[in-house]
């Protein structure tokens, strides 16, 4: 899908400086004026995700969030993902592969995620997510640039290059405390591991805890050169 004629990088661009320093509510308001109803969330359900999913629910519920499911998510994820459509009134769409783990395993040996957690990714949710935003105008995320360098340059409305759509980043420039304080402040649910030394959640296979002092995305693919499932990672330009 190609960028639409009236959002060309330097409207997105200024949209962004001009939303800079506004709320999350506000970023959010704004881009349902502009994409509603097609305007889609991705969650993972992790603290950032739950902060937007509570002012989602207040502004537009209707909104579609979905979800990756790779068949490897924590009980405790699923769980949580219960308490928060109960307690907001959302429903969340299901996203995935159409593989089976054991199909997977016939065709490319068993505990891919071990050996080659790139394609691993890939298949179970790289690929599930282009085809879901293929033909979508534009989604919602929860990263923050200061999750990781690979976010650092994150800006609050951006071309998707790999995915070929508007991606909005309400969170941006909010820090880790900002998002734990909001949520502490609503009295939200959050995944319980969380208080047990899991900063960043995955898939259950390739998440660990961290130690005290740790980077938080240390416990993502410990043992691997590899910090980002790939979903949020953008091709290089040239």
């Amino acid at each position: 899908m190609p960028l639409p004629s009236d959002w060309t990088p330097d409207a997105l661009q200024a949209a962004s400086q001009n939303l800079r320093d506004a709320s999350p509510r506000t970023i959010l308001q704004w881009a349902f004026e502009q994409w509603a109803p097609d305007l889609v969330m991705a969650t993972g359900f992790g603290p950032s995700g739950v902060v937007l999913m509570h002012q989602v629910a207040q502004l537009r519920p209707e909104t579609t969030i979905f979800y990756l499911d790779t068949d490897l998510l924590f009980p405790e994820t699923l769980a949580l993902r219960d308490r928060l459509a109960e307690r907001l009134g959302l429903t969340f769409t299901r996203i995935h592969s159409g593989l089976s783990l054991e199909e997977q395993a016939q065709t490319h040996g068993p505990e891919l995620w071990r050996r080659d957690p790139n394609q691993c990714c890939f298949l179970r949710k790289v690929q599930p997510l282009r085809r879901f935003l293929a033909d979508k105008p534009a989604w919602i995320t929860g990263i923050r640039r200061d999750q990781a360098d690979t976010r650092a340059r994150a800006e609050v409305v951006e071309w998707d290059r790999a995915h070929q759509l508007v991606k909005i980043n309400p969170l941006a420039h909010w820090t880790e405390d900002m998002v734990w304080g909001y949520i502490h402040l609503h009295d939200l649910p959050y995944n319980e591991l969380h208080d047990r030394g899991y900063p960043s959640l995955g898939c259950l296979p390739c998440t660990r805890p961290v130690a005290p002092g740790e980077h938080p995305r240390n416990g993502r693919w410990a043992g691997h050169r590899k910090t980002e499932c790939g979903i949020h990672l953008q091709p290089e330009t040239t």
